[in-house]
This record gives C-alpha cells, sequence and structure tokens, in this order.
C-alpha cells in the first residue's frame, strides 16, 4: 500500500492560495480505480456519480477516462488493455509506469464498498469547487472595476453555486415495477382515506378540486388569462386557502409533515407583497380592496379587517416579491424556503416576467429554459408549482373570446412541459364593454338579460391534463373583494354558500 500512495508526489501539488493542500483522498481513488479494473461492472454503479474531472490525481483523471471510454464500448478495461493507451503518459511514467496499474488492480477493495469510495471522491471535488469559487468571489470582489457592479457579482456567484448544485443532484435510474406500483398504491389509498376526496392539496374549489383532484406533487400548472380576468386573485385565493388549511403531523406511512393543507411559497414579480396582502385581507375580512388603499372604511369593516389580519399572522404564507428573477434564483430560493421552513406548494406571477438565466437568442427559448426550470422545481423538491401566464392578443379579435391552447404566448413549450393548462374566463368583462346607448331600449333590455346571466360567474377551462380529464369549471367571482368562490347550485340554499 505505500508503494500505491506515492502517487501523492508526483502531480498532485493543489494547493489553496494559503498554501494548504486541498481537500482530497488519494487512497480512495487508487482503491476505486484497482476496483474498477479487476471487475468492470464496478463502473456502472458509480458512473452517475463520478466524473473524470472529480479525481484529484490527474493521473487517476486520465486512468478512469480511459477505463469509462473502454468499459461503454463493451470493451475490457483492465491493467493489460490500459496498458497500450497509457504507456506514453509522461505522468504513469512517474509512477512507474504500467506496472503501476497492475498495483492498483492488485490492492482493489471489494466491489460492494465501491459506491462508498465514489461517493467521498465526489464529495470532495465538491468541496475543491467550493472553495476554488470562493477564491474567485473574493478577487472579483477585490478588483473594484466600473463595469463589475457588486449586485451582478452577486447574481453571478448565486448562480455558479446553483449550477454547483445540480450537478450533484445524483441520477435516480431505473426502479422496479414493483416499487412504481407500491408508491401509486400510497396515494390512491391518501386519497380514499379522504372518503374519495383528493390525491393532491385541495384549492378550497370545490368543483375544480373534483376535476383535477387537488394539486399533485411534481406537477406544473400553468393558470392563464388576459388582463383583468382575475388569474392574481384566482392564484392568491387558492394560495391563501392552502395556507390557511395547513396542519402538520403523524402521516399515514409513520412520517412527520404535513397532513392537511401546506406551506406555500409566492414569488410575486408583477406586485408588491403589501399589494398581495391587501388582496389577501380584502378576501378574508370582505372589504373591498379600493377601501383598504383608500381608507374609506366603516368602524365595523376596519375591525373586521385587523380581526382578519390577526388571524393570518400565523399563516404560512410566504411572498417574495423581487422583481425580474432569474429562473435559478427561484430555484435556489425556494429550495432555502423548503429547507427553512417546509414547502409544499409554489406559486410564480408571471411567467413572462421570469428571466432566463442566460441570455438566449429569441424568446422562444429563454420561455423554453423557464418553463422546463418551472418542471424541475416541481419534480426536485416534489411539490405542485402553479405559474401564471399571459394570453397573446389574439383572443380580442375573435367572436367568442373563450381562450384556446393556441393563444399562449410563445405556446409551445408552455404547453409541451405543463401538465395542467387552465384559463380563468369571465364573460361578464366582455359583456360590460358591448353596453348599448340608453335610447336603444331593445338592445338595452337584451344586454341586461345577458348580464343577468353571466353575473358574478368565471369559468376555469382546463384546456390540458395530462391525469385527467379537460373542460370547463364554473366558478362564483366577487369582484368587490376580488375573491372565487364555490358557485351555488339552484339546488343549495344562498348564493354566497360557497364564500367564507
Amino acid at each position: 500500500m505505500n508503494e500505491i500512495r506515492a502517487v501523492q508526489g508526483a502531480e498532485a501539488q493543489g494547493e489553496t492560495g494559503d498554501g494548504d493542500t486541498l481537500p482530497h483522498n488519494i487512497e480512495a481513488e487508487q482503491q476505486l480505480l484497482g476496483a474498477i479494473l479487476t471487475n468492470n461492472d464496478v463502473y456502472d454503479r458509480v458512473a452517475a456519480i463520478l466524473k473524470p474531472g472529480h479525481f484529484f490525481e490527474p493521473v487517476h483523471r486520465r486512468i478512469f477516462e480511459t477505463a469509462a471510454a473502454r468499459i461503454q464500448k463493451n470493451a475490457l478495461a483492465s491493467p493489460v488493455t490500459l496498458k497500450a493507451f497509457l504507456e506514453d503518459d509522461q505522468g504513469l511514467k512517474e509512477l512507474g509506469g504500467p506496472a503501476y496499474l497492475a498495483r492498483l488492480a492488485g490492492a482493489a477493495i471489494s466491489a460492494y464498498a465501491a459506491r462508498d469510495y465514489a461517493q467521498m471522491i465526489y464529495d470532495l471535488a465538491v468541496r475543491r469547487d467550493l472553495i476554488a469559487l470562493g477564491r474567485e468571489i473574493s478577487e472579483r470582489a477585490g478588483r473594484v472595476e466600473v463595469e463589475s457592479e457588486p449586485r451582478e457579482q452577486i447574481v453571478e456567484a448565486e448562480q455558479r453555486l446553483y449550477k454547483l448544485a445540480e450537478q450533484g443532484v445524483a441520477e435516480r435510474g431505473f426502479q422496479s415495477f414493483l416499487k412504481a406500483v407500491h408508491e401509486a398504491v400510497n396515494v390512491a389509498n391518501a386519497a380514499y382515506q379522504r372518503d374519495g376526496g383528493l390525491a393532491g392539496i385541495g384549492t378550497g374549489l370545490d368543483d375544480l378540486d373534483r376535476k383535477l383532484g387537488g394539486l399533485h406533487p411534481s406537477d406544473l400548472l400553468i393558470l392563464a388569462g388576459r388582463p383583468s380576468m382575475g388569474k392574481t386573485a384566482l392564484a392568491t385565493n387558492i394560495a391563501f386557502t392552502i395556507a390557511r388549511r395547513h396542519r402538520s403531523g403523524e402521516r399515514p406511512d409513520g412520517t412527520h409533515g404535513t397532513i392537511d393543507g401546506g406551506v406555500v411559497g409566492f414569488f410575486s414579480l408583477e406586485m408588491s407583497a403589501e399589494q398581495l396582502a391587501a388582496r389577501i385581507l380584502s378576501e378574508a375580512a370582505g372589504v373591498p380592496s379600493e377601501q383598504i388603499r383608500s381608507g374609506n372604511m366603516t368602524e365595523e369593516e376596519f375591525r373586521r379587517f385587523v380581526e382578519a389580519a390577526k388571524d393570518l399572522e400565523s399563516c404560512p404564507l410566504y411572498i417574495d416579491d423581487t422583481p425580474a428573477l432569474p429562473i435559478s434564483q427561484i430555484a435556489a430560493r425556494a429550495r432555502r424556503l423548503k429547507r427553512t421552513h417546509g414547502l409544499d406548494a409554489l406559486f410564480v406571477d408571471y411567467l413572462q416576467l421570469v428571466r432566463a438565466a442566460s441570455s438566449k437568442e429569441n424568446r422562444v427559448n429563454e420561455v423554453s429554459e423557464i418553463t422546463q426550470g418551472l418542471k424541475a422545481i416541481a419534480k426536485e423538491l416534489n411539490i405542485p408549482v402553479i405559474a401564471l401566464s399571459q394570453l397573446s392578443r389574439q383572443v380580442e379579435q375573435r367572436e367568442d373570446k373563450r381562450p384556446q391552447l393556441s393563444d399562449l404566448r410563445e405556446s409551445g413549450s408552455i404547453e409541451q412541459d405543463a401538465d395542467v393548462v387552465m384559463f380563468v374566463f369571465r364573460e361578464e368583462y366582455y359583456k360590460e364593454r358591448e353596453k348599448p346607448g340608453d335610447d336603444k331600449l331593445d338592445e338595452m333590455a337584451k344586454w341586461q338579460e345577458a348580464m343577468e346571466r353571466v353575473h358574478g360567474k368565471a369559468e376555469v377551462i382546463i384546456g390540458k391534463q395530462r391525469h385527467g380529464p379537460i373542460g370547463a369549471v364554473e366558478l362564483a367571482f366577487e369582484g368587490r373583494y376580488t375573491r372565487f368562490g364555490n358557485l351555488a347550485r339552484p339546488w343549495q340554499q344562498g348564493a354566497a354558500d360557497g364564500f367564507g
């Protein structure tokens, strides 16, 4: 073993700026390479974790790279077969030439420990990358240059850290059908335990929940509509309902966590946190939002407003109103929220205001990167991500204003990456603008009749759903409080039963 360890002095002289040696474990690298050279099947166990660049010793890097190339071609990688490819390698010559390969194989560990050694080598490589990144950040910050603003440096550093974290996500690889079936049964059982209720998180809107089965973990849901249709209002209504119902405890599988409702993250790229909070308070207190803004409230309304604010203090709803966030920062902040407070559902208002991590040649490619990033967040954090989206103006040119999938701006990637696409539609908004002149009595009568039919109603049109049916869901809408609710049916008492 001592003669193998002599490699440390050959080429691997990596040091930090303070003269300290960078973190590494030469013995682990030697043992793993030896195991691969004696049993090529070991490579398949570690290939998802290790790349040649993760090895500290350059000679080991080249041995691993050459062995990997051979194994991927279904050819044998052994000290004998690798000798022809590496005998002219100067670094290997300093260690004794091809005889070093034989010594590696002779001192090999048993195959079962290979993955542990691979994980150790990977972890040490990440530490070295972090040290290098920290040193680079320090050096750049020390150089005071006009074209290098501190804010830009912070954003760039966050992006670099995000990329480093992304590289650390180990591939899941194949899993047996038995395991997949077991997980599917658990989901169905959770719904069955709720008396045939939901497999996902409830939105508080019964008809919508029946159509969707709730908001499912790892799904990307797009909520789209033209301006003034109520996209943000519907999103805040659902977010508030989920947060208000949050309860944690012991789950059926024995783990501790959320058992009803959830912790909600809300990226508000258009409105400030105060404006969003005012909307939620308006809904909760039953006080029109314009009266809250102007302060024109009666004593009773102000009392309800204050009581609603007190009730909402403990609500696990977290708002980030930083404008023009890149998708990489949204991912990093969502991870941080999940780590510190938990996270069960994430809302992004709205998609077209998110920036791509890097500037693309055209907007379609940027939107594609953003939607793929949002879907990746949903899968990685195992939460539903609800992203709001604008619709193109072509809706306004049609006789029937109901939106379609083709109305989505840069629709290709949004439609492709989303698991669910929903449209908010309020016919009342368009009917109001068709009001005839007061002198046209017949037309006015028809208009009033049409207005009565659509007043206080909204539709959520499900244009795409991977796991269920498409179609329209009717909701009640109170514009004064920007509040959506369950639509009372003729056989139900009280038109306001759905609110509260």
